[in-house]
């Protein structure tokens, strides 16, 4: 299963500011632990923060933080609104269908049952999952190990 780039840069976003929960953090802290692209991290911050996922705060003292507790943070919900319900492939989509195999082929409803599996599982795990006792990944994203362009690996 791929995700988009869009959905990694967000989980590594919303992680960082789950590491820290109590601070409003900036986009170049972010992009510096996280090897983001402050431009491309921009655009999902202006969504999660659309989504209510994120707060921001503007001006000298302004920054980002969660919108809600991590704990009340599903991965899926994440997912589901970044990525879409779906795979991305032609048949999933009624009006340019090309498909020659749409009336007889098991693959779409096959995909569509591996998509809610798959969603069914995020489902089950919280940001705060991410997170808690994960010392290696905090140690990283609260700056005691993050290195400038030091690249911080999403497992999902």
């Amino acid at each position: 299963m791929r995700i988009t780039k869009r959905t990694n840069i967000a989980m590594r976003l919303l992680m960082f500011c789950a590491a820290h929960p109590d601070d409003l953090v900036t986009k170049k802290d972010i992009a510096a632990c996280c090897n983001l692209s402050e431009n491309h991290l921009a655009q999902v911050v202006n969504q999660l923060a659309h989504l209510g996922f994120l707060t921001t705060q503007r001006g000298r003292n302004g920054g980002i933080r969660l919108g809600r507790s991590s704990e009340q943070i599903l991965v899926g919900d994440v997912f589901r609104q970044i990525e879409g319900e779906t795979p991305e492939t032609s048949c999933f989509a009624d009006v340019d269908d090309t498909c020659p195999f749409v009336e007889c082929c098991r693959l779409r409803e096959a995909l569509g049952q591996a998509a809610e599996a798959f969603y069914a599982h995020l489902d089950t795990t919280r940001l705060s999952d991410l997170i808690c006792g994960n010392v290696p990944l905090i140690d990283m994203l609260t700056g005691k190990t993050c290195k400038q362009n030091q690249k911080v690996a999403i497992t999902v």
